[in-house]
């Protein structure tokens, strides 16, 4: 039993990442999936990123820990702590890893970057036995922390990047795969919400900037230094939510405590949102409905220069995150503005994807795009809002209406459910086809893909044996 004198919110995530065991199957057969698709998106990261793969590898150029965590998609073998912040960086860095909402949007396969990171470096070493049912038991666990937060608590009314709660999140399950005792593991605990945390700064003009792509990977890495602390001996503040004025809650929560609106269990992996669409989330049905509307003026032998005027209808989160106007200085500007993303997919009459986002796409510099983005028009509707937050629909809902100069209208399109949502039916049988093209990105055969979706359904399997499947030079594409 852990103990009873840290603050309740501490004990309670120590005793169910300790204590509760998850037995639902649809807990795990999604776990398997969203394994794949982190590890997928790491891998286009690679592919497609020169940004990112100038930052990876060991901080001294040439290092090689023995037994060391293999970052998949290169031939790095780097210490955990190093490791966390790169995995967990590549997995979030196109925004394309799935994703969970509430009062705050977060993305709990975030995780997986201290998660995978620590669990091979264990395996590797043979300091203990790691099997793909441990990770994945981890990964559910990490991910219901991170989601009954989100549910009611939004840290971005604060000026707080929601990466808060993958620290929070990482920290409690690596405790434990650390073999920390419950005490160590609460230390690890507070202090994760005893640091200072990062300001939501890089995600809003005029300061969005490529942080947000590696904002998870330095939650994970805090995360796995902060156990590692703990188990070295270091003691914790078992108050550290609850003093006044110098706690988390009247420092940096304006006095307000935490809701948790329902138990921990494996809910949060049950009912996650898989992101199919290189987008921020709250877009992605808009995206969809902006394909659709493509082939309609394709249909009606229209064009997007015939376009008066696009009346987009949303949640508002998505009019609070990514409804954006004037210019977009870098990447991490284009993917968090719902008017690029629109006008992108009108423009392509296919999905808008990762690369389209970057400095040296095409779309960067089309004026088109930017004479598109003047003429929409971005409106909270408020039974959207009501049904993204009701428990019982959940629905990440956009509806576009295009206006033409001729006076007539393409009749709007609404999408309620978009493609990763977990009431899609395609959704899984998508994600893993996903999998496939992002492994194909880069440069992976089509067997040894196989192999790997054979191969994570194996639960006795060791982690270290499927992350050896991922070791590949890490590709020169620029």
């Amino acid at each position: 039993m852990s103990n009873p004198n840290y603050d309740q919110i501490l004990v309670h995530i120590i005793d169910y990442v300790y204590h509760t065991p998850i037995t639902s199957p649809r807990a795990y057969q999604r776990a398997h999936i969203a394994l794949l698709d982190s590890l997928g998106c790491a891998v286009e990261t690679l592919a497609h990123s020169a940004e990112a793969r100038a930052f990876i590898g060991p901080v001294v150029p040439g290092t090689t820990v023995p037994n060391g965590f293999r970052l998949p998609g290169t031939l790095f073998e780097l210490d955990p702590v190093k490791g966390a912040f790169d995995l967990g960086a590549l997995i979030r860095y196109l925004d394309h890893n799935d994703a969970y909402p509430g009062a705050e949007w977060g993305h709990p396969s975030d995780n997986l970057g201290a998660i995978i990171a620590v669990a091979d470096w264990l395996s590797r070493s043979q300091a203990k036995d790691v099997t793909m049912e441990t990770v994945l038991t981890s990964q559910i666990k990490a991910y219901e922390i991170q989601g009954i937060f989100q549910m009611k608590n939004a840290f971005n009314k604060r000026g707080l990047d929601h990466t808060i709660l993958v620290k929070v999140a990482s920290t409690a399950v690596i405790a434990h795969l650390m073999d920390l005792t419950e005490d160590q593991a609460l230390s690890a605990l507070s202090h994760a919400w005893q640091d200072g945390h990062p300001l939501r700064t890089f995600r809003q003009a005029p300061n969005a900037g490529p942080r947000k792509g590696w904002a998870a990977g330095d939650a994970c890495t805090r995360a796995v230094h902060l156990c590692l602390m703990a188990k070295a001996g270091q003691p914790g503040a078992p108050s550290v939510l609850t003093t006044p004025r110098w706690g988390f809650y009247d420092a940096l929560f304006g006095g307000e405590e935490f809701m948790l609106p329902r138990p921990y269990g494996s809910f949060v992996m049950e009912y996650g949102f898989f992101k199919l669409v290189a987008a921020e989330g709250h877009g992605i049905s808009a995206i969809q409905a902006a394909v659709e509307l493509a082939k309609k003026l394709q249909e009606a032998g229209e064009k997007v220069s015939d376009i008066e005027k696009v009346t987009i209808r949303t949640q508002k989160a998505g009019k609070t995150i990514i409804d954006k106007t004037g210019p977009l200085r870098n990447p991490a500007d284009r993917d968090h503005c719902m008017q690029y993303m629109v006008a992108v997919t009108l423009l392509k009459g296919e999905f808008i994807e990762g690369e389209d986002y970057a400095d040296d796409s095409p779309w960067a510099s089309d004026a088109r795009v930017d004479e598109l983005r003047e003429k929409m028009v971005v409106i909270e509707d408020e039974q959207f809002t009501k049904d993204y937050h009701d428990q019982k629909v959940r629905s990440g809902a956009n509806a576009i209406k295009i206006e033409l100069k001729t006076g007539s209208e393409v009749p709007e399109v609404v999408v309620e459910f978009p493609i990763g949502h977990p009431k899609h039916p395609e959704t899984l049988g998508l994600v893993k086809e996903k999998f496939r093209v992002n492994m194909q990105k880069g440069g992976f055969e089509s067997a040894t893909v196989e192999k790997m979706i054979e191969m994570v359904e194996k639960d006795d399997l060791p982690i270290h044996k499927f992350i050896n499947l991922f070791a590949k030079e890490v590709p020169l594409k620029t």
